[in-house]
């Protein structure tokens, strides 16, 4: 037995929330360099080389990439074999997330429907999950809402098989255009219930950009998805060309017999995400 107190687990938390709000994942600043070589509009060059301009300026000055700082998703891993002490686990992380947005705008009403403001970007939506061993394991993603709102998920029948998946993706990524600010990154979602296929495609935008999955048959499927994507000519914010997505991750699980759901989460061209392990 492992005990880590939450108090230590609330700074940290903090500190990388306040971190990833400012300064991009090195792997997607990769992703882009690449994407400015291989856009063959000059507009969409000007526009990646934009969106890294504001990527450096926004680590070198320590200001938000991006007005919508997002609503915090946090995926916490908990080892069996962890005791956590001096308060509450939940309660220190959104302890951190009020910490963390102290001076970053306040996107989360309490309520859906009298649409309060809670004050403080509060609640965070948090995914716990057991797994083995004695570590803790926390993934961040400050999530934006206008790719978010140009997210999908449907329950299809199996009988729509692999094609119809692929046309549903590329249809969420068709109608969404400008709006979910492209280059994306797609996490898409198969299997599962309602409930399941959603995270699965919003865990899938915590993979690394270039990561492929060890499934040879979600590889094939990610590749084909993105060449189909960049295919659309949508480009990067919209304005034409061949880069639309940076990336496509798909994550599966298992399902009833009798349904194949589908769920497609679009990141913008701010995917602000860290992980840390204590």
């Amino acid at each position: 037995m492992r005990t880590i107190d939450v108090g230590e687990v609330r700074q940290a938390v903090g500190e990388l929330l306040r971190h990833s709000a400012h300064s991009l994942p090195e792997d997607y600043l990769e992703a882009m360099r690449t994407a400015r070589v291989q856009e063959r509009s000059p507009t969409g060059q000007e526009v990646i080389e934009l969106l890294l301009e504001n990527a450096a300026y926004a680590e070198a000055e320590t200001v938000p990439t991006c007005q919508d700082t997002g609503m915090a998703i946090l995926f916490v891993e908990v080892g069996q074999d962890v005791h956590f002490s001096g308060g509450e686990i939940d309660a220190a992380l959104q302890d951190a997330t009020r910490d963390a947005y102290a001076d970053l705008r306040k996107s989360v009403v309490s309520d859906p429907l009298l649409r309060v403001n809670s004050g403080d970007n509060t609640p965070a939506l948090i995914h716990w999950e057991i797994v083995a061993g004695d570590r803790l394991r926390i993934s961040t993603l400050q999530k934006g809402f206008g790719a978010e709102l140009m997210s999908r998920a449907q329950m299809f029948p199996p009988a729509i098989g692999e094609e119809g998946v692929q046309q549903f993706v590329i249809e969420t990524v068709e109608k969404a255009g400008p709006n979910a600010c492209p280059p994306l990154i797609v996490g898409v979602g198969i299997g599962g219930s309602l409930d399941t296929v959603g995270l699965a495609a919003k865990k899938a935008l915590l993979r690394p950009i270039g990561s492929v999955s060890p499934e040879p048959h979600v590889a094939r499927l990610e590749a084909e998805l993105v060449d189909a994507i960049n295919g659309l000519g949508i480009g990067p914010q919209g304005l034409g060309g061949v880069v639309t997505a940076l990336a496509v991750h798909v994550e599966l699980v298992a399902t009833h017999i009798a349904a194949l759901p589908v769920a497609v989460n679009l990141n913008c061209s701010a995917p602000r995400r860290a992980t840390l392990e204590m």
